[in-house]
């Protein structure tokens, strides 16, 4: 299952960032869209730090079930082909 966050109604906000003189005039020279760049980067952290704080949160959960599964099997197990 994928999470995934909408962040398309958000408007630009401009700020300010400290990066690397070399990475930055390496990327000026590459033509790189920073903007564009930090924002896929971003993003992207952003949905895995989710991710790790609902594993972490339903690691309790997730663990239960296992020991069920372990023990009883699967519902679904009669459905299956063999």
């Amino acid at each position: 299952m994928r999470i995934r966050e909408d962040y398309a109604g958000y408007g630009k906000r401009a700020t300010n960032v400290s990066i690397n003189q070399g990475l930055l005039e390496a990327a000026k020279a590459l033509d790189i869209n920073l903007s564009a760049t930090l924002e896929r980067a971003l993003e992207a952290e952003v949905r895995a730090r989710k991710r790790e704080r609902w594993r972490e949160e339903n690691r309790g959960a997730i663990e239960g079930y296992n020991a069920w599964v372990a023990e009883h099997g699967v519902l679904s197990s009669m459905f299956r082909k063999r």
